[in-house]
């Protein structure tokens, strides 16, 4: 029964969609650790890594291989790989603390997202069908949308990576001087802003409707006490 029960968990953590996430996990440190010696490489496994992120959960969907121990180890690679490339551009631009804001809203909303939908007994942090916010709503429930929200928001942090050419760059002037480089980079980037934009957006959102949603759990298990 033992052996039976190893095997199990030992399938579960084999499950393709776990496999692409180990690979993405790899792909990252390799990036990172190139990051400033190597940028153009850093950028495509970067980029390859977020494009997994996708591929990750259509097989999961595909293959029946839906997993809760998947689904955490994908949000987890998601943060903290976007918290480092935010860290980065901490470094690279100013005002840096810009970008320190931007990591510690993309972690708490999330977090409080997860808590939260673990308290009310949702399966996943996805489900907002009973939210009253429409933007909320439809961010979470049209995957179109919402993929291009994430695509926006990851690279344009690419782009702001690759533009900089030293460490004290105004963000502004460098986002400024691109746009008047070409038509085609000005309309991308703007593009990639709005997108931006609208995910920050939800990550307020997010924050908020999950700190309600432990309050009132708080609450109504202080009135059944």
């Amino acid at each position: 029964m033992a052996n039976k029960s190893r095997l199990t968990k030992l399938a579960v953590y084999l499950y393709i969609p776990n496999i692409i996430g180990y690979m993405r996990i790899l792909m990252n440190i390799i990036a990172f650790s190139i990051c400033f010696s190597d940028k153009r490489l850093f950028s495509i496994l970067y980029f390859i890594s977020f494009v997994c992120d996708a591929l990750d959960g259509w097989f999961a969907r595909k293959l029946n291989q839906v997993s809760t121990f998947g689904a955490i180890l994908d949000m987890v690679t998601d943060r903290i790989s976007t918290a480092c490339l935010l860290v980065i551009l901490s470094q690279v631009y100013r005002p840096g603390f810009a970008f320190l804001s931007l990591l510690a809203l993309d972690i708490a909303s999330h977090w409080l997202q997860m808590y939260s939908t673990f308290l009310v007994g949702k399966v996943s942090h996805k489900d907002v069908k009973d939210s009253t916010n429409w933007l909320f709503k439809a961010y979470y429930g049209n995957r179109i949308f919402m993929g291009y929200c994430c695509v926006a928001c990851e690279v344009l942090y690419i782009i702001l990576f690759l533009l900089a050419k030293n460490q004290t760059e105004n963000i502004t002037d460098v986002l400024m001087n691109a746009a008047k480089q070409s038509s085609l980079l000005s309309t991308l980037l703007a593009l990639l802003l709005f997108g931006w934009a609208i995910k920050q957006t939800v990550n307020v959102i997010q924050m908020k409707t999950a700190a309600d949603a432990c309050v009132l759990y708080d609450i109504n298990k202080k009135q059944k006490a």
